[in-house]
């Protein structure tokens, strides 16, 4: 465990700590501890100083336990896990698992972070996650044969992640296609598709989550700065900790994929149509340039929006969705 990483699971509690108190624990010295108290806003974390009295974060750590984790984990999972990592901070999940090259079919990795320093959203975007405020997640798995509706995979990656959020007592969410966990509206959420592989082979996938768990103000403003309205599972009033959702999605998304790679998307359709979002609303949708707008009316086994255009129906199969106003 690095220094900076002892010295937030000292700060974590939220309590002040003197600076004499911080140098003890980590056997270093004052302005030693005040030199990375001072990176900390590197990490997206807000820290306030009392003078004469020490130090305290603006809001308290929940830090993963990989340990905790694991037991958590039912047996069918558990016994196929490969690797697993917990990590203090990485570039992203998703790329370290898309370096490996070695999975068995049958088998999975899965790779976490407390902090992400270069997290992929869809099209490009950035991830915004301070230290510890959400769930950086990424599973893999190497399909013998590609699914024939292998495009679909992100629609039944989003029944799993509602899978999970359900059994840590989290309702009424919605899935926004392709990709977006949302709740009234706003993002919680979302997911990463990552693919190598041939359409008539073996196809290995890295399926990448994103969970806003407990975000600081400041990032809510600067995703809402950016177009895009957030929300977090505070903010909905559930109180998780990230140890527990972090097992229940690697466990959910194990499952998902074995049952995606035997039954394709109908093993989820059902499920998906329940939470779909868009469902008989007056969408937008821009693409390559170009904006249409249609009434979504569900999707189709390969995972495409369905819209009811102007002389018919229109299959969507990317693009910005956002909903016109009745």
């Amino acid at each position: 465990m690095s220094r900076r990483a002892e010295l937030l699971r000292l700060l974590a509690d939220g309590s002040l700590h003197s600076g004499e108190e911080l140098a003890e624990a980590l056997s270093v010295s004052r302005a030693a501890v005040w030199k990375r108290l001072q990176q900390l806003g590197e990490l997206g974390i807000e820290l306030v100083a009392r003078p004469g009295r020490g130090y305290r974060l603006a809001q308290p750590l929940d830090l993963l336990d990989a340990a905790a984790i694991r037991r958590a984990l039912p047996q069918w999972p558990a016994e196929r896990l490969r690797n697993f990592e917990v990590l203090e901070e990485t570039a992203s999940t998703s790329d370290r698992l898309l370096a490996v090259a070695d999975l068995p079919p049958g088998r999975f990795d899965a790779c976490i972070a407390e902090f992400q320093t270069a997290g992929r959203g869809r099209r490009g975007r950035h991830w915004l996650a301070p230290y510890a405020s959400g769930l950086c997640l990424s599973v893999n798995w190497n399909f013998r044969e590609a699914p024939a509706a292998l495009s679909a995979l992100s629609l039944a990656a989003g029944v799993a992640v509602l899978r999970a959020l359900a059994r840590l007592g989290v309702p009424g969410l919605a899935l926004k296609w392709p990709n977006d966990i949302v709740a009234g509206g706003r993002k919680l959420g979302g997911l990463l598709i990552d693919l190598r592989g041939e359409a008539a082979g073996p196809a290995y996938v890295v399926v990448g989550v994103g969970i806003n768990v407990r975000l600081p103000p400041a990032t809510l403003a600067a995703i809402a700065a950016g177009g895009f309205e957030a929300t977090d599972l505070a903010s909905l009033g559930c109180t998780v900790l990230r140890s527990a959702l972090a097992a229940a999605l690697v466990t959910e998304l194990a499952l998902m994929l074995e049952e995606f790679g035997a039954r394709g998307m109908a093993a989820f359709a059902e499920e998906w149509r329940a939470a779909d979002a868009l469902a008989d609303r007056r969408v937008r949708v821009l693409q390559d340039g170009q904006a249409f707008e249609g009434r979504a009316c569900g999707v189709d086994a390969d995972g495409a929006l369905l819209l009811e255009v102007a002389g018919g129906r229109r299959r969507v199969l990317s693009g910005e969705v956002s909903v016109r106003s009745a």
